[in-house]
């Protein structure tokens, strides 16, 4: 029999698919497996920033899916599950945001046909044949990780409006 206290204010099994924060939970996953695909599938380098937004794709699309099913297996319905879906949310939008910055930076610097060498040199290169292909895959997961911060983002507000109603 379901209970109306306030332990049962996130939905649990198939209400997930019609409740309107965890209805983000699918556009989150795609989004960001996107975005973990398309960086994975240029060459990552250099290697510290585009490390970065490799670690917030993977992070965040492993912890939403662990959320997911927790929330459809019903595990959810602790007391402090509300802030702990709004805390994740947030703390997923600002990853998302600074990867997204990041990546955007890096993408302009090859679409100006600037690339780092080994030794920490700058050169000019061309954008033509392979250059150009990932300069197109680098937009891609632009716009994705872009997408992904926005799905974040609203997941947390939305999260948030819940758990100042529990």
């Amino acid at each position: 029999m379901a209970s109306t206290t306030s332990g049962d204010v996130l939905p649990t099994g198939g209400r997930i698919f019609t409740s309107i924060p965890d209805l983000f939970f699918i556009p989150e996953f795609v989004f960001g497996t996107l975005v973990w695909i398309l960086v994975a599938s240029t060459c990552v380098y250099p290697d510290h920033p585009l490390g970065w937004v490799m670690f917030v794709s993977v992070f965040c699309c492993v912890f939403t899916t662990l959320l997911f099913f927790l929330y459809l297996c019903g595990a959810n319905q602790s007391g402090i599950c509300p802030a702990l879906d709004m805390c994740y949310h947030f703390l997923a939008a600002v990853f998302y945001l600074s990867a997204s910055v990041i990546l955007a930076y890096i993408t302009v610097l090859k679409g100006w046909g600037v690339t780092v060498n080994s030794g920490g040199t700058l050169s000019i290169v061309p954008l033509i044949g392979e250059g150009l292909k990932i300069y197109r895959l680098d937009v891609a997961a632009v716009v994705m990780s872009h997408v992904s911060t926005l799905l974040y983002f609203l997941h947390a507000i939305f999260s948030a409006i819940r758990w100042k109603r529990a």
